[in-house]
């Protein structure tokens, strides 16, 4: 509450938030799909999760993509610049892990399946762990790295375009 794109990396930690208690949700998905099945509440809460890891994450990483990493990969010690390599690269993974993931919440949502098998469990365990460590990286070296070499007139710049990517005003 309260945070505007006014204040870009509040924005981004604010997603990363989200993203941490959409990871929850998922968490009791599997909880409660494992002792009552594909009910309608799980359908509900998988279609949640597709919603968020569909549209408002992919947002998220595209603001890094465009406004953080360029810039700590330019004027970042060697270690951040190290660390912006492997943010990227997780990144990529994250992608092809939600991929993975995706398949068997749609699944769900769809009716054809009325379980989580082996398969997906893992590549839920896999997308949740990556994501757990890559928001830690970000928010204690990556953000406050980045935070440190913006000028007030940049993170104007930069909640500006975060706002109309997302068609907010």
């Amino acid at each position: 509450p309260g945070v505007g794109f006014d204040q870009p990396f509040a924005m981004l930690e604010a997603c990363h938030e989200r993203v941490q208690r959409t990871l929850g949700l998922l968490q009791r998905l599997r909880e409660h799909v494992a002792r009552v099945g594909a009910d309608a509440s799980a359908r509900s809460a998988a279609h949640d999760v597709l919603r968020y890891f569909d549209s408002a994450a992919p947002l998220h990483h595209q603001d890094e993509e465009l406004h953080v990493f360029p810039l700590l990969r330019v004027h970042g010690a060697a270690e951040v610049k190290t660390l912006v390599l492997q943010l990227q690269c997780d990144h990529v993974c994250m992608a092809a892990d939600w991929a993975a993931a995706r398949t068997a919440l749609q699944a769900l949502v769809d009716g054809q399946t009325q379980a989580f098998d082996a398969d997906a469990h893992t590549a839920f365990d896999r997308f949740a762990e990556r994501y757990r460590a890559h928001i830690a990286a970000e928010e204690h070296l990556a953000y406050p790295a980045a935070l440190a070499l913006l000028p007030p007139a940049a993170l104007v710049a930069m909640g500006h375009e975060m706002a109309v990517r997302r068609g907010a005003r």
